[in-house]
């Protein structure tokens, strides 16, 4: 979905396909078929933004063979659907019966994610629409903070270097100019936006950003005015917004809350916990059944907030509620002023399928119903922006 913004610039609404997450070039083939051209159709129009999850073996297929990277964009043409960003954080088995730590491997220590984003960058420069010439693509925040030290974190700064250069050559070859955005989480070395200025800064190269995932951001407690704003002082660019919610409970000593929360700790993804303490820190865990243990190790006398993508136009039963109010706020920075701090957004709920048994779709008709829902509802937050949409 395509917006004008005021000062005249496009701002691109896509939704991210790991979601339904295949591995093999057959496989993003039966998406498109199977969920993202019924989501287009669902919402009337005849073109749809989609954020491409590609694994190791798809993006492999892509990056090697023209033939199959021609045919790739020929299917999307003809089922209507257009590509400017990717996502590049998990690397393979995002639909594993377990992800959790694994979603993390390779690091930017390992040669192997420089040559992932590498091939990533090449398939989407090929991907994109002939009157689209910027693209972007998401990455992990360089590792999972455990077992990272100065060593491993030179080694990422070399590979990011790298590929800086190899963008640059890329768009000399092409015409088409990639980013990539590094994506703070909890409990990775980047776990807050603020915690990116100093590595990218060290980096130095326009082509090297950040991605703000709005879940993440909220799960942080971070004040979305005041992340954006270091971000914008420090000259780091935003290179994409993932759009998502995080759970939020505001009294969770009370056992009904827990309950609540309980429902939602399951066995496929990590879902990191954080509170705020009385100095202003922050406090966490690495899952939610961590934090729900007896005598764990967060106090409950402040809301808890868990990273675990809740669908945007649904909140959770009460107790719950969920982060969306911080997702309309730093919306509301990122593309409400006079200029758009970034032009790509992608709503990135990947948890449908892990949601509590009793929320989750039955079926692909209410699996498209729900996207369809969610890409509504951040039509609607844009154009109360005074976007326009188009055609």
């Amino acid at each position: 979905m395509r917006f004008r913004h005021p000062d005249g610039s496009t701002v691109h609404l896509a939704y991210c396909t790991n979601v339904h997450p295949a591995e093999t070039l057959d496989g993003v083939l039966a998406q498109l078929r199977d969920h993202c051209e019924p989501v287009r159709r669902r919402l009337g129009r005849d073109r749809l933004g989609i954020g491409l999850w590609l694994a190791k073996d798809a993006a492999h297929a892509l990056a090697t063979d023209p033939s199959a990277l021609r045919g790739l964009r020929t299917e999307l043409d003809r089922r209507g659907l257009e590509v400017v960003t990717l996502n590049g954080f998990p690397y393979e088995g995002f639909g594993a019966e377990e992800v959790k730590y694994r979603v993390y491997k390779p690091d930017w220590a390992d040669p192997e994610r420089l040559e992932h984003t590498t091939s990533l960058a090449r398939v989407l420069a090929g991907l994109l629409p002939d009157d689209v010439s910027e693209g972007s693509v998401s990455t992990l925040p360089l590792a999972w903070r455990t077992a990272w030290d100065e060593t491993r974190a030179d080694k990422a700064r070399a590979a990011l270097a790298t590929l800086g250069e190899r963008l640059d050559a890329l768009q000399e070859l092409t015409g088409r100019s990639i980013r990539i955005g590094l994506e703070p989480e909890p409990g990775c070395v980047v776990e807050t936006t603020r915690d990116a200025i100093t590595p990218l800064t060290a980096i130095g190269h326009d082509r090297i950003g950040v991605c703000v995932d709005t879940c993440h951001l909220a799960t942080s407690f971070e004040d979305p005015d005041e992340a954006l704003d270091a971000l914008e002082a420090a000259g780091i660019r935003i290179v994409k917004s993932q759009l998502s919610a995080a759970l939020h409970a505001e009294h969770p000593s009370r056992p009904q809350v827990r309950d609540a929360l309980a429902a939602f700790a399951e066995p496929r993804f990590l879902h990191q916990a954080r509170t705020t303490t009385a100095t202003g820190g922050l406090r966490g865990t690495d899952d939610l059944d961590e934090a729900l243990a007896a005598g764990g190790p967060l106090p409950d006398t402040a809301p808890w907030r868990a990273h675990f993508h809740v669908p945007l136009h649904a909140d959770p039963a009460a107790p719950l509620t969920s982060t969306l109010p911080v997702l309309k706020s730093a919306l509301s920075r990122l593309v409400g002023g006079a200029r758009p701090l970034t032009r790509h957004l992608e709503v990135e709920t990947y948890t449908w399928q892990a949601l509590p048994a009793q929320l989750r779709p039955r079926g692909r008709a209410q699996l498209t119903d729900g996207i369809a829902a969610e890409l509504m509802l951040a039509r609607d937050l844009l154009t109360d922006l005074g976007l326009k949409e188009l055609p």
